[in-house]
């Protein structure tokens, strides 16, 4: 099972990235500068390591099929608005916390990918998602909160992780549904294809974006290079995986199994960012480690 394997990978690279995305929010640039630090500094390693698979393969660009292009572009607007979610989320809660309330996404693929794609789950495989929703609900519970009932659930950081985890639900889907427009049997080829087009395309959009909303963001995104090409780096292993899995298998799936990710994130939190871990948030980080696992001895 390399689609594993390869979303295990996914997933280190991502906290890598959302911790030095979050190193940026924390100074100088806002959500939306640093949303678009990582993938104006993604763009350019994209674009040259397609080039250099392309040429190594001795062959030009495959054919792509009508839905391509939709379903690229539809993909890229929605992880613009669930990064830019999140990175306003980190100031809500812990970096740990922030990651798991992320990690709805998994739950809302499955959905969205059986409405767009058809992809089914099993019996299995749901219940053990669903564990992991647990988890999230658990985690969603403020500290210190007086409220009762769904109103201990009801708070800004909550909703921010529920609607990041929506957004990337609908790119996922619409990523998995665009590499498989890629004429290709070759994974790699047709992770790099989607890749490219999508990357290179939110980098142009956002900072267009911000150059007309946020006048000096875009010149402070550039000024913030030292730390931004090694996120743009983390940005590429990241985003690779993430699309050479899903070429592979259903989106939720491959979500589910990258939910490690809160385990690498609790060891940034804590060793890193100094932050500390309430017993409560270590339950509902338990429930869903159990709901990986759970996952991948099922499958």
């Amino acid at each position: 099972m390399s689609w594993v394997l390869i979303s295990i990978a996914a997933a280190a690279f991502q906290t890598l990235r959302f911790m030095l995305q979050k190193l940026l929010a924390m100074g100088s640039l806002s959500a939306g500068g640093a949303t678009l630090a990582r993938f104006l500094f993604s763009a350019p390693f994209v674009v040259i390591m397609a080039g250099a698979y392309l040429s190594w393969q001795g062959q030009g660009l495959p054919a792509v099929g009508a839905w391509f292009v939709p379903y690229a572009l539809s993909g890229a607007i929605a992880q613009i608005l669930a990064t830019w979610c999140v990175v306003v989320l980190f100031a809500q809660r812990n970096f740990a916390v922030g990651i798991t309330f992320k990690k709805t996404e998994t739950v809302q693929t499955a959905l969205v990918g059986f409405i767009v794609l058809g992809d089914r789950i099993s019996v299995g495989g749901l219940v053990a998602i669903l564990l992991g929703l647990v988890g999230v609900l658990v985690l969603s519970d403020q500290k210190g909160g007086q409220a009762a009932g769904l109103k201990r659930f009801l708070n800004k950081g909550a909703g921010l992780g529920v609607l990041s985890g929506a957004f990337f639900a609908v790119s996922a889907v619409a990523y998995r549904g665009a590499t498989l427009e890629v004429a290709s049997d070759d994974p790699l080829m047709r992770a790099l294809v989607a890749l490219g087009c999508v990357t290179t395309t939110q980098a142009l959009g956002l900072g267009l974006w911000l150059r007309w909303r946020e006048p000096g963001e875009f010149t402070r995104v550039l000024g913030s290079w030292r730390t931004s090409v090694w996120m743009g780096l983390a940005s590429l292993g990241g985003s690779l995986g993430w699309f050479t899995a899903f070429t592979l298998m259903n989106a939720a799936y491959v979500f589910a199994v990258g939910q490690v990710e809160v385990i690498f994130s609790i060891a940034a939190s804590m060793l890193f960012f100094k932050e500390k871990i309430s017993r409560r948030e270590v339950t509902g980080i338990v429930l869903i480690s159990a709901s990986v696992l759970s996952l991948v001895l099922l499958l």
